[in-house]
């Protein structure tokens, strides 16, 4: 989550295409496509920040010793000031450039710090030394008149604001509405530089190949991330159903608004007269934004973990073009890096969803080892237990695995859930957390979630690390999870979760499902791990019922 908090954060140097085509503009509508890309861009730059640093912040333990990674600021700031010095005085006309490099391998650094806990703050803070010095340096190379200098700082102060605002009132259940909205602004950022820098053309019939193919590649990416960041935000954030749109015609609406937005790029390509040329832009902006609308709305709440990341390598790819169309290459090396860096988690998203990746854009459902034939009908009834037995199975037990899901997150009941596994581990007992790749609505989302409550970070372990322990496991207590832990996923062929890695909570001892519902999971699949022999259901609200599991707890171990 962090990770993908400060690519965010990155992508937003969108802002920077933005400043471009203020100041080149060459008409009033270029000037208002370039103002909302620069303050569209950098609500995205303030807000990702401030949500990576809270989310890092929720990592710190009282142990960790004091950190002053804040004093990075100072030789961020000589070096924006020597750049500056340079400039003014007219004798390093490649200060430019070499400025661009080192901002971009700041953002590099920035991308990479977050591979580890240990560099993640310092990743944080090489992105934003690497974010400021590029809209410095891009500043110094467009050498705007002061009157636009001025316009770009008053936007770039608003958007600022309302980026502060936004990340200071996220919670980690918001997290990935958060992201996917953000995308959008980048997304929109794109298409917008990219119409105007085609405004901005006095001949456009003169254009190369290169930057007209920049143009319309910059501008259906982010018409595709715009439209399908929106349909995400709104399925995760509740406004819209999170079931999948199934269409009869679905594959043929997309490959029809695809060859429609390809045709439209081939005329482009023509490098046409101005009127030709910008009605073929238009017309791929379209295509392509109804395109993305329509692929997200069919694909199903359970995939919107790969959509996230899917989404999120869309908007590096959109920055990428954008470097190709200004010959900016910070742009183009931050974007490449960011479209690569969401690939690699989208490949990791499906991997641990055994899903295909083009399935999964595509709106299909089933995983790769789904079969045609029907899903076994499980049948038995659940057993379910109540909050005195609970308690005193947990302090009669030696080893306890807790399996959180997204339930957790939404109930907010990460606190008391802190509190019983203090009591538990003060006791004496053995206790960790297991986390699926996909639980929640984003990678890491439940890290986060408990690293918001305190929860020591050595104690919660990956699927890979933790599956083989569930046998030697006295309780595994499932909380709001659902289809990470459901069975069929191995023993049915014909489940549209088959052969997806799930956590092999039955193979505990004893099994305690903590749900509001018996209702099915995320991906509307039964899950027979409810109705093993092993296994009893403790139904409520997750917050209320581990409020009372924790004092249970600590007043038995008095």
């Amino acid at each position: 989550s962090p990770l993908m908090a400060v690519t965010n954060a990155i992508s937003g140097t969108t802002a920077l295409g933005g400043m471009h085509l203020l100041a080149h503009s060459q008409s009033a509508t270029a000037t208002a496509l370039g103002a909302a890309a620069t303050t569209l861009s950098t609500v995205n730059i303030v807000g990702g920040f401030i949500i990576t640093t809270k989310m890092l912040d929720m990592f710190k333990r009282p142990t960790d010793p004091p950190e002053y990674y804040h004093l990075y600021g100072i030789p961020a700031a000589g070096t924006i000031g020597l750049y500056g010095a340079g400039v003014m005085s007219g004798n390093y006309p490649e200060l430019d450039s070499a400025a661009a490099t080192l901002s971009g391998l700041l953002c590099i650094g920035g991308i990479g710090g977050l591979a580890s806990q240990t560099t993640a703050r310092l990743g944080a803070v090489s992105g934003q030394a690497g974010v400021a010095l590029g809209i410095v340096s891009t500043l110094g190379h467009l050498n705007p008149s002061a009157g636009t200098t001025a316009s770009i700082a008053g936007m770039m102060a608003a958007g600022g604001a309302v980026g502060h605002y936004i990340g200071h009132r996220v919670e980690p259940t918001s997290l990935p509405q958060t992201v996917a909205a953000f995308h959008s602004l980048v997304g929109f950022a794109a298409s917008s530089a990219a119409i105007g820098d085609y405004l901005n053309c006095q001949t456009p019939t003169e254009l190369d190949k290169v930057h007209l193919a920049s143009i319309y590649l910059a501008n259906i990416i982010g018409s595709v991330t715009t439209t399908g960041s929106l349909v995400a935000f709104g399925k995760l954030d509740g406004r819209l159903g999170s079931a999948a749109l199934q269409h009869p015609a679905r594959d043929q609406v997309n490959a029809g608004l695809g060859v429609a937005t390809l045709g439209a790029g081939a005329v482009f390509m023509g490098a046409p007269e101005f009127g030709t040329g910008i009605a073929a832009l238009g017309g791929s902006l379209t295509t392509s934004g109804i395109l993305g609308w329509h692929m997200t709305a069919s694909i199903g709440g359970a995939d919107m973990p790969v959509v996230i990341t899917v989404l999120n390598s869309y908007s590096g790819w959109a920055l990428c073009a954008e470097g190709f169309m200004l010959d900016m290459p910070i742009l183009t090396t931050v974007g490449a890096l960011i479209g690569c860096s969401g690939a690699a988690l989208t490949k990791i998203m499906c991997d641990a969803m055994n899903r295909d990746i083009l399935s999964v854009i595509l709106g299909g459902y089933g995983t790769k080892n789904t079969s045609t034939g029907e899903a076994i009908k499980f049948e038995g009834e659940s057993t379910t237990t109540n909050i005195e037995d609970t308690v005193q199975l947990l302090i009669d037990s030696e080893s306890v695995i807790i399996v959180p899901g997204y339930g957790l997150a939404v109930a907010k009941g990460q606190y008391p859930l802190k509190d019983m596994v203090d009591s538990l581990i003060a006791a004496g007992k053995k206790v960790r957390f297991a986390i699926h790749p996909v639980a929640g609505r984003m990678p890491g989302q439940l890290n986060v979630l408990l690293a918001e409550a305190g929860v020591d970070y050595s104690i919660v372990e990956e699927l890979e690390e933790i599956n083989d322990d569930f046998e030697e496991t006295d309780v595994a207590l499932v909380i709001g999870a659902n289809d990470t832990v459901n069975s069929a996923a191995e023993d049915d062929p014909n489940s549209q979760i088959a052969g997806m890695p799930v956590l092999r909570v039955w193979n505990a001892k004893q099994v305690i499902v903590m749900k509001r519902s018996l209702a099915a999971g995320y991906a509307g699949v039964d899950n027979p791990v409810f109705i093993k022999d092993n296994t009893d259901m403790l139904l409520g609200d997750a917050k209320d019922t581990c409020e009372k599991l924790a004092a249970g707890v600590k007043a038995a171990g008095k």
